[in-house]
């Protein structure tokens, strides 16, 4: 009685769990980007306790050299409001967050506010946590 083992071994490649990590991988970074925003404009904000929920719709930056940016885009003080017009039109409660150097003058500041007031825009002022 001839007894024979049989011993066959299969070798296969199956790319489904490689699929699955790389798609849970490519869900993981898509979610986690969104969430960095990452501001170009390097500023020093002055500290301050509270904290708003409401979501800008838009930047103004006014860095220590008082250029003024919109969204990292350089603006002439004169174009700030032609461009937020432009940006936003006339849409009610509209937030506008103002990020200004803690360095730059209060009369900077107060001019930006000016133009978010006579465009009934609501403006948020940036702080930094303390």
């Amino acid at each position: 009685m001839a007894l024979s083992q049989r011993n066959n071994i299969s070798i296969n490649f199956s790319s489904v769990v490689m699929t699955d990590v790389v798609f849970n991988s490519l869900i993981f970074f898509m979610l986690t980007s969104t969430l960095v925003h990452p501001s170009a404009i390097k500023l020093l904000l002055p500290k301050g306790n509270s904290q708003t929920s409401a979501k800008p719709q838009t930047t103004v930056s006014i860095n220590s050299d008082l250029n003024y940016f919109i969204e990292q885009q350089p603006v002439a003080f004169e174009q700030i409001e032609s461009v937020l017009k432009q940006k936003l039109g006339a849409k009610p409660e509209t937030y506008i967050a103002l990020h200004a150097d803690k360095i730059v003058p209060f009369e900077n500041v107060v001019k930006i506010s000016d133009i978010a007031q006579r465009n009934n825009y609501k403006l948020i002022i940036a702080t930094s946590p303390k």
